[in-house]
Formats: C-alpha cells, structure tokens, sequence
C-alpha cells in the first residue's frame, strides 16, 4: 500500500511539473508573438493621414502639410495627385475661385507624372484664362492622362484662341497619354488633323469622346475615330456631324455595342441652316447593333427648321426641346418615337397638346419621364393621358400654369386624380415667386 501511494505521489508530481513547464513554454510563445506581431507605427500613422487628406478640400490639405515633415510628405504622395481640376480666371477682373500660380508650378515640377485625371475649367470668359489652360497643357509632356476634360462654363474663352496655339497644347498631351479613354472638348477650335492624332495614340482605349460645337471638325473627322476607335462606348456631337456613313461604321461587327449617343440639333441663324436626313436604314442599322444605346437629342430649332425630322420612325429614347416647338412636331413625335423615355418640351404655344399627348401616351410604352413648360394641357386630357401611362411615369413634372380646368376637373380635383392612376402623392409645379 505505501509503495502504491509513493508511486502515485511520484506520478502526481511528475505530472504537475510537466504541466509547469508547458504553460511556461506557452508564455514564452505568447511573448514572442507579441514581438513579431508589432505594428510598423510609422507606416500606419502615414496610411490614416492620406485617407484623411483625401477628404480634405486642396487649399484645407495644404495648410495641413505645414504641420510636420511626415504630413508634407504625405501631402506629396502620388495617390493624392491622380485626380485634379485647374480652375483659371483672371483675379483682376474676377472674384471667382482660381487655381494660385504657385500650385501650378508646383504640380508641374512635381506631380504631372502622376496626373491621370484631369480637367480645366475656366470660369470666366477671358481669352487669358483660356491660353493658361493651354499653357499647362503644353508642359504636360511626362503626363499619362486617361480622362481630360476642357470646361467654359462662360463662352467664348477656348474658341477665342488661335487655333494653331490651342492644337499644338492639345497634341502635347494626345502624343504623351496613351491611355486617353475619357475626352470632354466641348466648344473648342479642335480639328480633323488632331482627331487623326488623338486616334494614332489612343484608338484601342478611348472609350468616351464628347465635342459638341467644334466647328473645325468635319464629318470625316469624326469618322475616322468611329473606325478606328472600336471601343467607343459614349458619344456626343452636334447633328452636322451625324451622317449615314457614321452610323454604319458605329455598327460595324468590330465595333463594341454603343452605350450613349448624344446629338445636338442646333441653329443659331434661323432659315440659313440646312438640315440633311438620315435614312432610316441607317438607324436601323444602328439600333440592331447597338438595341440598348440611350440615344439623347437635343433641339434648339425654331418651327420652320423641323421639317426634315420625325418623318420616320428613329430609336431616340430621351428627347428635349428647348425651344418652342409646334402641335404638328409633337403629334409626329408619338408617331415616329416607340422607344422615347423621356419627354421634356420647354414650349408650345396657346394651342393644347391633348390629342399630341394621348397619341404619345399610346405609341410610345416605355415613356417614364415627362417635363412641360410652358405649354396648354386640358385636365382631363392629362388624367387621361396619367392614367394611360400609369406607375411607370416615375418623373412628372408640370406647371400648374400648363393645366386648363374643364368641366370634368379642377386644378383642386386634379392632383387627387393624378395621384391615384400614378401609386403615389402628387401634385403639380408651382411657378417661382422671384
């Protein structure tokens, strides 16, 4: 019996020991991960300072790069410089916002290799403004920018530059990018030749490419870039550039689906500008090729000029008038646009539109956005034409100027009616008091 009890004692003791010696090795263990686990402080400190400084408005972030080294080292990291808008205007005759001199010389000397995303807006209408733009972009020679874009928002600024100084800044950077798939030149003396350019440099990523009102630009310019620039998705132009031969190089089979075409229907002299037509088995064409493309245009025609269009069917999907247009252009609209979205007439006349909107209501089934300024409308035409559409109509917006009470409806019963054929509250737009 003793000799039992020693051997247990022994065990029990042999026992305790070894389960000593592990929960030591454990701590050890656990010291040591502790050691290799250590964050790189240093590093991390400077990873929540950039996410920070990303949120920062430019001049807030350069006052905070002033603080210590390791802030303006981080205010001088790439990630920060990929994306930027010069603002330009002249401060002697101008209150506006603008980009400061020194910044620019800065992101010059420091950052144009870093640049990616890019646009010039200048906001006021000086000729000035417009030749700093260009400046930037002629020492943009180690830039790879794959968006540009060359905003007015006061015209004339880019087009009053001469047209050899404003092309020679915009190859500058057509040559260096080689990525370029966004380009925004909207009001700008570009021409053929540096279409030709861009597209040497470009042609396998632009993917984007809006110039509306480039007077320099001619039909076949623009169709170079439609046939060699096969991965154009999004397109916006003004309709003299439109043509058949277009279309159909915009339907080839190498051609990707286009996603967004934009056409402005312009005239600023009316009677002296002569409007071609496509055929229609160009837009057929087109929309086989590409049946899901948002095709957006807009008119600024005045009544005369709108004999040419709407005399076949055509796929647009967004149509706006920003001008007065007749009850002839707007019944020939519901006949000859079945796959129209949405709908805005900024005028009419005296004469109400209700046979032209029952017959859009009819004919066109995908219609979900409707704007009418100032036009004439009679209450019951518009419950009739509400309760024709229904729930789809996801955007109303109307004048309550626009409705004629009749004896079926007043302006009070009306939005209880709309409001009930729609599946929601609604009710009609008041005029401004100011």
């Amino acid at each position: 019996m003793k000799r039992g009890r020693k051997t247990n004692e022994a065990n029990s003791s042999s026992s305790e020991d070894t389960t000593e010696k592990e929960s030591k090795r454990h701590k050890v263990v656990e010291k040591k991960t502790i050691v290799v686990r250590s964050p790189d402080w240093a590093n991390l400190l400077q990873d929540i300072i950039l996410q920070v400084f990303q949120y920062l408005p430019l001049l807030d972030r350069a006052h905070a790069s002033q603080v210590c080294r390791s802030w303006n080292q981080v205010f001088h990291m790439p990630d920060l410089w990929r994306c930027f808008e010069f603002e330009l205007n002249q401060p002697a005759t101008s209150n506006l916002r603008t980009t400061h001199p020194e910044l620019i010389k800065q992101i010059i000397k420091r950052h144009s290799n870093h640049l990616q995303y890019v646009s010039f807006k200048v906001v006021d209408s000086s000729k000035e403004s417009a030749e700093a733009a260009c400046d930037i972009l002629s020492q943009l020679v180690n830039c790879s920018l794959k968006t540009l874009g060359l905003i007015s928002t006061a015209r004339p600024s880019f087009m009053d530059l001469p047209k050899s100084h404003f092309i020679s800044a915009l190859t500058v950077v057509f040559v260096n990018s080689k990525s370029l798939s966004s380009l925004k030149i909207d009001d700008t003396p570009v021409d053929d030749p540096s279409l030709k350019v861009l597209v040497a440099n470009n042609s396998d990523t632009l993917k984007l490419l809006k110039m509306s009102s480039c007077p320099h630009v001619s039909p076949a310019g623009i169709l170079c870039v439609a046939d060699q620039c096969h991965g154009l998705r999004e397109l916006a132009l003004n309709y003299h550039l439109l043509s058949d031969e277009l279309l159909l190089a915009l339907s080839s089979e190498k051609h990707v689906r286009l996603e967004h075409l934009r056409i402005d229907v312009v005239s600023e002299n009316p009677g002296q500008t002569q409007f071609h037509t496509i055929q229609k088995s160009s837009w057929d064409a087109f929309i086989k090729h590409s049946p899901k493309v948002n095709l957006v245009m807009y008119f600024f025609l005045y009544e005369e000029e709108f004999d040419p269009f709407f005399r076949y069917e055509i796929p647009v999907t967004h149509l706006y008038f920003g001008r007065s247009v007749s009850k002839d252009v707007l019944g020939r609209v519901g006949m000859t646009c079945p796959r129209l979205v949405e709908l805005v007439v900024c005028a009419n006349g005296l004469r109400p539109l209700d046979e032209e909107l029952i017959c859009i209501a009819e004919r066109c089934k995908y219609l979900s956005a409707v704007g009418l300024g100032e036009c004439e409308v009679s209450c019951s035409a518009f419950v009739e034409f509400v309760k024709m559409c229904g729930g789809r109509l996801s955007q109303l917006s109307i004048m309550e100027e626009v409705l004629i009470p009749d004896q079926k409806y007043s302006l009070e019963q009306i939005h209880w009616e709309v409001s009930k054929h729609l599946g929601r509250v609604w009710f009609p737009d008041m005029m401004p008091t100011w």
